[in-house]
């Protein structure tokens, strides 16, 4: 033990969700199989991750690269994608590997089907995060996509609308976006697609927070659910730190005999917690 024999906890509710574990699962059964596969875009928000599997031949592409791609299989991750995409794969003779998230696929569907209602679509997200450019797509790219409900402001909007989240959003903006749309006037089909294993984490996290001295926050800086739950975090414990590798902690951040709790986003691996909870316990 180090001088300052911190006690480490790792928050076991975090980690992977099931959509990204079975899109890693898939990726590693072919990798051992064939000793490389194409993957559209970053399998997982996680730069860590990413680095262990293209190690293991994982070769991470993008869509200008899909459309001169031919005859091979490419793995379309879990925050799915959008229907050009499938024409493409069609077109060049491309096998997709399908991991996209059953969570996301089913949202794709209902916003697909409002769309053909010719609904006035509205998606709470992530300007051009990777599950919401797959929505988007099942409209034609018409749905308005905003992060803030201040950019609807100079929107012209008809009276009836309905609104979709994408589905790592926090629940708590998603509902007080709902009300202040209700509140100027409109018709309002609002529909909560927040994936309950990530508002679960929203609920369970306050607890684990509040339970230790520090908290340590492992995420990629790419990952729009993991900006939700730091953001958690914080609230509940002000001394919370972001860190997306063992080599941001800092001695110094801590104070001998701490509690730290390591808690992480569903795009943080398993094993950088583990990794982090082993520095922290040389300090």
């Amino acid at each position: 033990m180090g001088a300052q024999n911190l006690q480490v906890t790792i928050d076991r509710d975090s980690g992977f969700c099931f959509g990204v574990v079975y899109a890693i699962d898939m990726a590693e059964e072919i990798l051992d199989e064939d000793g490389y596969l194409y993957c559209l875009g970053d399998i997982v928000h996680n730069d860590e991750e990413v680095e262990r599997l293209k190690a293991k031949g994982l070769r991470i592409i993008g869509h200008e690269q899909l459309l001169n791609l031919k005859n091979e299989k490419v793995l379309i991750r879990a925050h799915g994608e959008a229907p050009e995409t499938y024409k493409v794969a069609l077109e060049n003779n491309i096998t997709l590997i399908d991991a996209s998230c059953p969570v996301v696929l089913k949202l794709q569907n209902r916003i697909k089907s409002s769309y053909d209602q010719n609904r006035k679509i509205l998606i709470f997200g992530k300007h051009g995060h990777a599950e919401v450019i797959g929505l988007q797509g099942q409209t034609n790219n018409e749905a308005i996509v905003f992060q803030d409900i201040a950019e609807l402001e100079n929107v012209e909007l008809p009276q009836q609308i309905t609104l979709y989240s994408q589905t790592t959003k926090s629940m708590e903006k998603f509902y007080s976006v709902k009300d202040q749309l209700i509140a100027r006037g409109y018709e309002l089909d609002a529909n909560d697609t927040i994936c309950r294993q990530v508002s679960n984490r929203d609920k369970d996290l306050p607890e684990f927070a509040r339970r230790f001295n520090k908290i340590v926050f492992v995420s990629g800086v790419k990952s729009s659910n993991g900006k939700v739950l730091f953001e958690v975090c914080r609230k509940h414990n002000p001394n919370t730190f972001f860190v997306s590798s063992v080599s941001e902690l800092k001695p110094d951040m801590f104070a001998a005999g701490d509690t730290v709790g390591i808690a992480g986003a569903t795009s943080t691996p398993m094993w950088l917690m583990e990794q982090v909870k082993a520095e922290l316990e040389k300090y």
